[in-house]
């Protein structure tokens, strides 16, 4: 990197069905948030169950689920030095609130055991 020019990097992203967003060039500086705000303003409006925010992504890169707060520069590795095009998987998570819920619900019939005991 030399004469202020930033270090970029070309990206796609493998969706859940095969199909890919991009390749598209990020700066070196770019946060894995900022690739999934990415990802999810480009999600394909045909498909469904999309990401609504970028907590309902992960992102994997070479066996790894990326951190949120890395940059492209601190998620490089001697597996993935991002030379050429590299390919990132995305998997969106299933919404927490349905899973929450789901609990609430289940422990609902708990609450209504008896505590007595016949002898």
């Amino acid at each position: 990197m030399s004469g202020g020019v930033q270090e970029q990097f070309e990206i796609k992203f493998r969706l859940p069905d095969g199909t890919d967003i991009g390749p598209k060039r990020y700066p070196a500086a770019s946060t894995v948030a900022t690739l999934k705000e990415s990802i999810v303003a480009q999600w394909p409006k045909d498909k469904e169950k999309g990401p609504r925010t970028v907590n309902d992504l992960k992102l994997i890169n070479a066996g790894k689920i990326l951190e949120n707060n890395k940059t492209l520069s601190e998620c490089k590795s001697p597996i993935c030095d991002f030379s050429g095009l590299t390919t990132m998987h995305v998997v969106v998570r299933a919404p927490t609130s349905d899973k929450q819920s789901n609990k609430i619900v289940a422990k609902k019939p708990k609450d209504f055991r008896c505590g007595c005991s016949i002898m």
